[in-house]
């Protein structure tokens, strides 16, 4: 029997590990800018075309490279930066792996340009798909310029599952912006389909957070600083009166390296506990400075991830930081008793007087009736937002006086058919609704079925192209980091289709002239509530784009638990839930309802 074990070809091979590094276009891009950045620059170039797919260049003023180390770069598992294994454990640049250009070149065209400052002239190399074309001396300026064109082109396969133009732009800039972010005294620029996107001009951290993220950052930015002799933290949060209701703006960084860690995120959020409002995130800017030597970055491909040696410290350092920052800067609610003004009156010198003490009262006049010259029916909303419980005992003041009583609405003829006239609704909680059904009692959750029936509503919608809106009074400006910004704009036509009215101001400013008919949430709140679950829904669950942007929509417009609602409001809430074509179940697959049989009531009373 022959051998059947043999070793792959280096092309082979170095499509494998590319496989592993390059995944997208922004992976080749965050390799690219790491290395530029490795390499002194103080000035890094992006050239973009068709979202990376067809050009990716990376122009740099750093170190260079001679000739020698131009070719060697391309090979697989050639380093500057590790000499030894235990070099692993003390790594303090941004690439170290030796991986990146040999990946590249085993699935792209490359041609490299470089240069040292000693050197005269240039080295020119020219590779396809891990195919050594040539090498020779080119003049060029001191530094690297690295072109990477067609990606994928001879993995077709790989190709063909990246996803559309707009959605790897998101990707690049998201990668751009872990870059530029944390290194402030580099000058970066950034070019797509010859248009310029960005020209960040070198500064200290706040001043690029302002320059990426837009002037209003300015004066929302709080400083942390926690130095201790292990770690230290350094950076900036958001006000939480500025908390967004995306998860764009959070960053965190250890040794100028971007990390995802989901465990020190819960110190960040644990620090704004009853500071956040609801369904709200943190923003925070945040670099973790430790020895190398107490952490591993090499446990994932991409290198976001890392082990700490002592992770709680690092959680109670971080939670410290941030709540010191809070209490400096006041964000806590405070109340000083002392200065409450009581407008003069002494309430203790009157009870020891001996006199009652009793709460001011206000009169009213009995007879008047604030509805007989309106055709508006008190206890029914016009305007389509839910009632007041304050307002429901409004009956109340015409008890005693019958001949001056409004009549109180009744069911029309058609409702009392819907339903038996015995059968009474019943808010419980404010979170469900309780009916009488022939089995037994029917129990329904508000806000599940309230989002059972606006998704199949913004789903038709979004297939027929067509629905109406509501025009705003004050047209609401809404300002947007460049990647949400990109989703927005991908999102236009169906966002649309629903009922927004929305304009493009500049690249990260849009004017909402109008919204979908019905919606009372605030128009900006409610976008970038709509763009969060929608990338959330796009990475989680990988759904279609229509039915996607009606799930978002329809959790973000129903009525939440907590919210009253009138007699009314419940019955046409049950009957427009069972005329959906899937009543049963919300879109995320909760039940909306259940039944509970008399059977059931009978054996909790044995």
């Amino acid at each position: 029997m022959s051998d059947i074990i043999k070793l792959l070809p280096d092309a082979v091979a170095n499509q494998i590990a590319a496989g592993e590094v390059i995944q997208r276009p922004a992976s080749a891009v965050k390799e690219l800018l790491e290395n530029a950045v490795d390499a002194g620059a103080t000035q890094i170039d992006i050239v973009l075309k068709d979202s990376g797919k067809t050009l990716i260049q990376v122009i740099d003023n750093g170190s260079g490279m001679s000739v020698t180390d131009a070719r060697m770069s391309f090979e697989r598992h050639a380093t500057s930066k590790i000499k030894k294994a235990d070099d692993l454990f003390a790594i303090k640049t941004m690439g170290f792996r030796g991986e990146a250009l040999a990946s590249i070149a085993a699935i792209a065209q490359i041609d490299l340009k470089t240069k040292k400052s000693t050197d005269d002239i240039g080295t020119q190399i020219v590779i396809e798909g891990s195919n050594f074309i040539s090498q020779r001396p080119v003049t060029t300026t001191t530094g690297s310029n690295i072109s990477v064109k067609n990606l994928f082109f001879n993995v077709p396969a790989r190709r063909n599952f990246l996803k559309s133009d707009p959605a790897e732009y998101r990707q690049i800039l998201d990668e751009f912006y872990r870059v530029s972010l944390i290194h402030p005294q580099i000058v970066f620029n950034l070019f797509h389909n010859d248009k310029e996107i960005f020209h960040l001009y070198a500064g200290n951290l706040k001043q690029r957070i302002v320059s990426l993220f837009g002037s209003n950052y300015n004066e929302r930015l709080l400083a942390v600083n926690q130095m201790l002799e292990t770690v230290s933290v350094e950076g900036y949060i958001v006000k939480a009166e500025f908390s967004r209701k995306t998860r764009g703006e959070q960053y965190f960084f250890v040794n100028q390296r971007f990390i995802k860690h989901p465990y020190l995120h819960h110190a960040i959020e644990n620090a704004f506990m009853e500071l956040l409002p609801k369904d709200s995130f943190p923003s925070y800017f945040l670099n973790i400075t430790i020895d190398p030597n107490e952490i591993d970055v090499n446990i994932h491909p991409t290198k976001t991830e890392v082990n700490f040696q002592n992770t709680k410290l690092i959680y109670a350092v971080i939670h410290a930081a941030v709540r010191k920052t809070i209490g400096q800067y006041n964000l806590s609610p405070k109340i000083d008793f002392e200065s409450i003004d009581h407008s003069g009156i002494d309430f203790g010198e009157i009870s020891r007087q001996g006199r009652p003490v009793s709460p001011p009262t206000i009169g009213f006049n009995p007879y008047y009736n604030p509805f007989s010259n309106s055709d508006v029916k008190p206890g029914i909303r016009q305007s389509g937002q839910f009632n007041n419980p304050e307002q429901a005992n409004w009956r109340i003041l015409y008890e005693d006086h019958p001949h001056e009583r409004v009549s109180v609405p009744e069911k029309t003829e058609a409702e009392e058919t819907d339903l038996p006239q015995h059968i009474k609704r019943i808010q419980l909680q404010q979170t469900y609704i309780l009916t009488v059904v022939k089995s037994g009692i029917l129990l329904i959750d508000q806000h599940l079925a309230h989002y059972r029936v606006l998704y199949e509503k913004f789903l038709k919608q979004l297939e027929r192209m067509q629905s109406g809106s509501q025009q705003e009074l004050f047209p609401h400006n809404i300002q947007l980091n460049a990647s949400d910004a990109e989703l927005l704009l991908e999102l236009k036509t169906e966002l649309g289709v629903l009922g927004f009215n929305i304009e493009m101001m500049n690249q990260r400013t849009f004017i909402v002239n109008g919204i979908p008919e019905g919606i009372k949430t605030e128009p900006a709140e409610l976008i970038e509530a709509i763009l969060e679950n929608y990338k959330k829904n796009l990475h989680d669950l990988q759904l279609d784009k229509k039915v996607n942007l009606a799930r978002v929509m329809a959790v973000n417009s129903s009525i939440k638990q907590g919210q009253w609602m009138s007699d009314l409001e419940m019955s046409n809430l049950i009957d427009m839930l069972f005329a959906c074509h899937t009543p049963e179940v919300a879109p995320d697959g909760r039940k909306t309802f259940t039944i509970i049989t008399l059977q059931e009531l009978l054996t909790k009373f044995k």
